[in-house]
């Protein structure tokens, strides 16, 4: 299969690039600096600028580009670039996927579970309809884009991706080090659930879609999820660390600049794969457990 992907050089991009080309894959990177190599194409997101031609030959899309959502201050102007760089981006391949040919067969679209806003303590499915909030609006845009690679008959597989743990990035690469050094509390109350899962099965996962013929929203989660209490609890006790007093709701919206950066982390969504699960995927770390183990490079 020949795939052309997207956000090559993110977490999950380069972790997914080497396992599809380890599986024989023929990958094409779509990159938005001048190209360095043969299996290179440069495209311009920002300005929407991508050569239909360029899909002609291709059998799949995984679309991973996008702004870090959580690496910066929520300054207007980088809630702007969150929102544009997501429909910049989406709106720009599945216009080119619509237009190509012949059409590559699927489009799988980076998307993510704050699609359900604070779903409290909900088990929440992919049927279930979207939330309220800065990130549910950015989310329901987002999906929205692809519409052109669905009305022109593609399969589309909207990637609802929750807290991808890695052991060199995302949000484990922030919070690890609190808690080797002793630090880490749980978030205010810590009842917020987070949808938790790991690289490899985040990967594993999107090879997964490739090779099934599955289409809509999929929670790309683990079939655990855990409150921040369990959370910190549990990884408090992977790293054989005590118990801290938690990190007040304030603290966190003073360090992170703004009320609606802690949504990230205040609010939650105990968000289980059903489609994963009903089409026979099988978790490598199917419980928190699992995850902060592999995470803190702990046997499970």
């Amino acid at each position: 299969m020949k795939v052309a992907l997207t956000g090559a050089s993110g977490l999950i991009g380069s972790a997914l690039l080497p396992e599809l080309q380890g599986a024989g894959h023929d990958v094409v990177k779509l990159v938005r600096r001048p190209t360095r190599a043969a299996d290179e194409v440069r495209w311009d997101p920002a300005e929407r600028r991508l050569d239909p031609a360029v899909l002609g030959d291709v059998d799949a899309v995984v679309h991973l580009a996008s702004v870090n959502v959580g690496d910066r201050r929520w300054t207007a102007g980088r809630k702007a670039a969150i929102v544009q760089s997501r429909l910049d981006g989406t709106t720009t391949i599945s216009e080119a996927v619509a237009a190509a040919e012949p059409r590559p067969r699927v489009l799988l679209s980076a998307s993510a579970v704050g699609w359900y806003g604070d779903g409290g303590d909900r088990v929440l499915t992919e049927d279930d309809p979207a939330g309220e909030g800065f990130l549910a609006d950015v989310v329901v845009r987002w999906e929205a884009a692809t519409q052109p690679a669905q009305d022109a008959g593609v399969r589309v597989v909207q990637l609802r991706s929750g807290l991808v743990c890695s052991r060199r990035g995302g949000i484990m690469g922030r919070v690890l080090p609190l808690f080797k050094f002793g630090l880490g509390g749980r978030l205010d109350g810590g009842q917020q659930y987070w949808p938790l899962i790991s690289l490899p099965d985040e990967v594993a996962a999107i090879v997964f879609l490739l090779e099934h013929d599955i289409s809509g929203p999929v929670n790309l989660v683990g079939p655990d999820p855990m409150t921040n209490e369990e959370f910190t609890r549990t990884l408090r006790r992977v790293l054989g660390r005590p118990p801290i007093p938690p990190v007040p709701a304030f603290a966190l919206r003073v360090a992170l600049g703004s009320e609606r950066a802690a949504e990230i982390v205040l609010i939650g969504q105990r968000a289980v794969p059903s489609v994963l699960l009903d089409h026979g995927f099988a978790f490598q770390h199917p419980t928190g457990e699992a995850i902060l183990r592999y995470v803190a490079d702990r046997s499970t």
